[in-house]
């Protein structure tokens, strides 16, 4: 299969990323925006042309009270006929005991287009911690929706470990999470003890979940979980960890802190990971509040085993 080939950055300022190929023939594209104040979509028909799409605002946070501040990492699903976008948000942008304040919340809209729809608050995703909590997403396996998300837990070390629970509704957890995964590796645990940004992908008999770790400056890279499709996916177990990351920085290729991926399908059919990352490494402050993580776009491949191969992040492009 010839793999399409795409501009990077292919849209700038814009972390976090996540593009959904709907089948209304539309790439619906969200992210964080640098100000951390807004949610925003845009469309197109070809994922090239997300690059000159108009954004279009669909909700703002509120000038006080838990989604007050910093709304981070959005989703857009299409769930039960209805969109839903799940977002983290804090009620204060100030750091206590070593971490963020976010929770996790969910819109929805059950008009076509998410673009120009009214969207509704469904309030906070409440899980049995009451804890720092984002990154959240979600899949079918089996017939069985299940969430799956990043929270830290008071009695393990680090910011956040990787939960998953099924769920009764788009914005209700039905069982008891589960946790498939904690920071433990060495280039897990490089000036945080992180792991987040989950994201899902099956192929052939196996279920793979990507997620984010180490602090969020050039140590931030990729990891890989899997799971045989026909394992009980509720056993911490049944999580396998690969031991090293599957993708990250590339000094050569001046393409630092690859990370909080998504994944689409390309117009050609091919598999696509959606990631974001910087092309320098100095940094004033918090490397959060720097905004030039942009969002890019790679084609990948899969091996003889059935393992996703990645590659390495491409230098950008010289226009």
């Amino acid at each position: 299969m010839t793999h399409g080939i795409w501009r990077n950055p292919l849209i700038e300022q814009r972390a976090d990323p996540f593009i959904y190929r709907h089948h209304d023939g539309y790439y619906y594209f969200i992210a964080s925006v640098p100000e951390y104040d807004r949610l925003e979509i845009r469309r197109a028909t070809t994922l090239a042309d997300l690059a000159q799409a108009r954004p279009a605002v669909v909700w703002r946070k509120h000038a006080e009270g838990e989604m007050s501040a910093l709304i981070w990492a959005p989703e857009l699903h299409f769930i039960e006929g209805q969109w839903v976008i799940y977002f983290a948000a804090a009620h204060s942008a100030a750091i206590v005991d070593g971490l963020f304040q976010h929770r996790m919340f969910a819109l929805a809209c059950a008009e076509a287009n998410p673009l120009t729809g009214q969207w509704h608050e469904k309030g906070r995703i409440v899980t049995p911690l009451d804890t720092f909590s984002l990154d959240a997403t979600q899949f079918v396996h089996q017939d069985k929706r299940y969430y799956l998300w990043a929270q830290k837990d008071p009695d393990i070390r680090g910011n956040s470990n990787l939960y998953l629970a099924e769920m009764a509704a788009p914005w209700t957890l039905k069982t008891a999470p589960i946790i498939i995964s904690r920071p433990e590796l060495p280039w897990e645990t490089i000036g945080f003890w992180v792991n987040e940004g989950p994201a899902f992908i099956r192929h052939g008999g196996r279920l793979f979940i990507t997620y984010s770790a180490s602090a969020t400056d050039e140590n931030y890279c990729i990891g890989l979980l899997w799971a045989d499709a026909n394992a009980d996916i509720t056993d911490p177990a049944q999580w396998h960890k690969l031991p090293q990351p599957v993708f990250r920085t590339h000094w050569g290729h001046r393409q630092f802190g690859p990370g909080h991926n998504s994944f689409t399908v390309g117009e050609r059919g091919e598999d696509v990971l959606v990631y974001h990352a910087r092309a320098y490494t100095e940094i004033t402050g918090d490397p959060l509040w720097d905004p030039n993580r942009h969002t890019r776009v790679k084609a990948f491949d899969w091996d003889e085993d059935g393992m996703p191969r990645f590659g390495e992040p491409p230098a950008d492009t010289v226009v």
